[in-house]
């Protein structure tokens, strides 16, 4: 169940260019102008639950937006190290529907007359319809490799879309960490 979970996430961060929440915190006395290395870490490669091509789809973009960033890969004495975590979140959201009214009563409400009736509305029905839907949220850790302390993380959360092509996915990944590392290096 979590193999399809986090499977789901990643479809869901790939799935569509559409709102990616993004949010980031990081240590206010970290110098990020002398961070130009990274190696991810064992468990970032390894990353459980998820399948090989999304994982290689994660790692190439991380990669890529790191690069874009000025970082170079090393795989002895780098700078930062890159961890990954992935979460599911399930949800339900519920819709009511109203139908119109069905037939009506009512008579003349005359003055005196002794009707004691008037106009009303007859029966209507109510719907509810209930979707489930399944958020996805991102870490990615960015640890001192000397200091071994966490000196930034990037979040970014969006509902899965189980359907997108591998085309569509890979699109919509590097437009969600292209979101993410829009905060690194972050403004002190």
């Amino acid at each position: 169940m979590k193999k399809i979970s986090l499977l789901l996430f990643v479809l869901v961060l790939a799935a569509s260019c559409g709102s990616v929440k993004v949010s980031f915190d990081y240590d206010k006395t970290a110098d990020f102008t002398a961070y130009k290395t990274f190696r991810f870490t064992e468990e970032a490669l390894g990353m459980p639950l998820v399948n090989d091509l999304d994982r290689n789809r994660i790692l190439k973009g991380i990669e890529a937006a790191l690069v874009e960033k000025g970082f170079t890969q090393r795989e002895n004495n780098p700078d930062v190290l890159i961890d990954l975590q992935v979460k599911t979140e399930t949800g339900t959201t519920a819709t009511a529907t109203t139908g119109g009214s069905y037939g009506m009563y009512g008579g003349y409400y005359g003055y005196g007359v002794g009707y004691p009736y008037g106009w009303g509305g007859g029966f209507s029905t109510t719907r509810i319809n209930y979707d489930t839907y399944t958020d996805g949220t991102m870490f990615i850790d960015m640890i001192d490799a000397k200091a071994k302390r966490l000196v930034w993380q990037g979040r970014g959360t969006k509902t899965l879309e189980p359907d997108a092509t591998a085309e569509k996915r890979e699109q919509n990944l590097a437009y969600a960490l292209k979101q993410i590392f829009m905060y690194y290096p972050p403004k002190k």
